[in-house]
């Protein structure tokens, strides 16, 4: 345990910010904060390092920090430096313990510099500009490479993924993993906060609640705690009424009367159970089906070139009815022209691209958001879709996070996220079987995020879209279209996945189960024939019978596993047994197992495919 806080509450200016809490960092302890906007996430960062002190209350002298020796702790601020004349090398240097310029642990303290400056994208040249030269952004990123420099006992960071590129937050992600000792973060970024915690703290209704595990396994055992609450909360309203009816029922009558006063006073005794406060986030359990079912093949591309006027890259591909695709890639390369392209909104510059039938295209981009309307949300919605009823208009709109006086603003009142969020539930409203989404979660808050989340995954027709939110490509694309350098590549399998073969594999392009979308296309149309029109109009070659010798022999596989994997589902019924109190990890460490074979065979099954191609 390096630092404890029993008992504590905090305020400010009066309003208290926490009640009655505890709180506890140990060893090496990595833990996210988090909680709604205003909620106190900072104020417990500034208690923390030591600029703010637990409220004073004689009738609990209980209520302290302790510490179990003196502990460096540091906190990242906006504003970083008081001086910003001095160079960029001077002021980090004065995080150097070591003055001699020829001592080892000096040499070694100047290659971790060297190693922190260059992975957070900076040149070594920028070392001698003064602070002066670089923005407020950039300078907070120095700051933040200080305070790495200086290996505090406790890292406190507030949102430390601002002004950080893509690449630059990846490497942080794999830095604070390794970090030797404790860091408490708060950020926005779901992804990120799933990368580096191992344990969360939530802070509610001035309160705070504490979830092992990262990001994800707090927002599932939180969803858990919640029906379990509800469940509970429920039991006990319905034997609260099944006393009162006994009680009156037999009040009146002097042969019960004893009976009467047990059940009052078990009445009376019973504690009281609190109603459980609501997810911010709304959950779509059900399917959202589009109003009609599209051909198999919703969307087909064939050396289709697109750009505004000049050709930025030239792709053929094929998507398949039910498919949800998450397209990444630098800005610039091409992933929101292509979608204005497939939506029909700019001409394709040259070949063709063409939707299959019956498909029913809904488009979205921060223009399409753009709404405007002094009416309000409720009436909006309701000149949309005039045959839904009142009650379907206030369901549908609670749905998306606008219950009661939300419906209530004008359109004109609303922010972009909240905007952006209208227009999504304007689309899901009008079902369309093909969904072309650019940047959906924009502006949006972590509960607007979610809700999407499970929309789209409730979502039953075709999905293609941009974004560049990890937490969300993770959640909702079941394969990824990487646009890069003037190609268009295709990856089988979900973000994570991806993820984890880029770390295994040196160079991106190796990674095996990448295909050009070019060849995702031919294998689609191969598999799209029927077999009996499958002929050769000549025996097979040496060569050929080889490679289909070799297919057959990787196949074989992953044609077992996938057996064993359908036997062990059908076996056993895990939700069950995850839910009751009897639950089991043995089972749950099988069924990872055997994912874990599954994917290993799909991998080298695309291994050898690539060998032959």
């Amino acid at each position: 345990m390096l630092l404890q806080i029993q008992d504590g509450s905090l305020s400010i200016g009066g309003q208290s910010i926490l009640s009655h809490f505890s709180f506890e960092i140990k060893g090496n302890e990595k833990i996210a904060l988090v909680g709604r906007n205003g909620s106190g996430k900072t104020t417990l960062l500034r208690l923390l390092a030591g600029e703010l002190s637990l409220d004073r209350n004689d009738q609990n002298p209980s209520a302290r920090i302790i510490t179990s020796r003196k502990l460096t702790i540091g906190l990242l601020r906006q504003q970083a430096f008081s001086d910003v004349s001095v160079t960029v090398e001077e002021e980090l240097l004065k995080a150097c313990p070591c003055p001699d310029k020829w001592d080892r642990e000096r040499f070694a303290w100047e290659q971790e510099y060297d190693r922190i400056f260059t992975g957070f994208g900076l040149k070594k040249e920028d070392k001698k500009k003064p602070l002066s030269r670089f923005s407020g952004g950039e300078q907070t990123k120095i700051a933040l490479i200080r305070l790495l420099l200086e290996q505090p006992d406790i890292l406190l960071l507030d949102e430390p993924t601002n002004h950080l590129d893509m690449s630059t937050v990846e490497w942080l992600e794999g830095y604070l993993k390794s970090y030797p000792h404790a860091a408490v973060i708060v950020s926005h970024d779901r992804f990120f906060l799933d990368q580096t915690a191992d344990t969360v703290y939530e802070i509610q209704s001035r309160r705070l609640f504490c979830y092992a595990g990262n990001y994800t396994a707090y927002r599932k055992q939180k969803h858990k705690n919640l029906l379990l609450a509800e469940k509970a909360c429920k039991h006990q309203r319905e034997e609260r009424e099944r006393l009162e009816r006994l009680i009156e029922r037999f009040k009146r009558k002097p042969k019960k009367a004893a009976f009467t006063r047990a059940k009052r006073k078990m009445l009376e005794r019973m504690p009281a159970i609190e109603k459980p406060v609501e997810d911010d986030a709304h959950i779509f359990t059900g399917e959202i089906m589009p109003e009609i079912v599209s051909s198999k093949w919703v969307l087909e591309a064939e050396h289709l070139q697109i750009g505004y006027g000049e050709t930025l890259l030239e792709l053929t591909l094929r998507i398949r009815r039910g498919q949800k695709i998450g397209i990444i890639g630098p800005n610039g390369a091409g992933k929101s022209t292509f979608l204005k392209t497939a939506a029909g909104l700019i001409p394709p510059l040259k070949g063709k691209c063409t939707l299959g039938l019956h498909v029913m295209t809904g488009y979205f981009d921060q223009q399409t958001a753009s709404l405007s309307s002094d009416k309000t949300v409720a009436e909006h919605f309701r000149s949309l879709f005039p045959t839904l009823t009142e009650k379907e208009v206030r369901s549908i709109l609670g749905a998306f996070l606008f219950p009661g006086r939300e419906a209530s603003k004008k359109v004109s009142q609303l922010s972009g996220g909240e905007r952006s969020r209208l227009a999504l539930a304007e689309l899901f409203q009008s079902r369309p079987n093909l969904l072309l989404l650019d940047e959906p979660t924009n502006h949006m808050d972590i509960p607007a995020k979610e809700t999407l989340e499970s929309a789209f995954q409730a979502y039953s027709g075709t999905l293609l879209f941009v974004s560049h939110d990890r937490y969300f490509i993770r959640q909702v694309a079941e394969s990824l279209l990487i646009f890069d350098e003037q190609s268009v590549l295709y990856y089988p399998f979900g973000y994570t996945h991806y993820l984890e073969h880029c770390r295994k594999y040196a160079s991106k392009r190796d990674i095996p189960a990448r295909i050009r979308a070019e060849q995702q296309a031919l294998i689609s149309g191969l598999q799209n024939v029927p077999k009996a029109e499958r002929h050769q109009l000549k025996e097979p070659s040496t060569e050929l019978a080889y490679k289909e010798w070799q297919m057959r022999l990787a196949a074989e596989p992953l044609e077992q596993i996938q057996k064993k994997l359908e036997d062990f589902l059908d076996s056993h019924d895990l939700q069950r047994d995850w839910e009751e109190a009897s639950y089991r990890e043995d089972l749950r460490s099988r069924e990872e197992e055997l994912y874990g074979e599954y994917t290993d065979c799909c991998l080298a099954w695309y291994e050898k495919w690539m060998e032959f191609h």
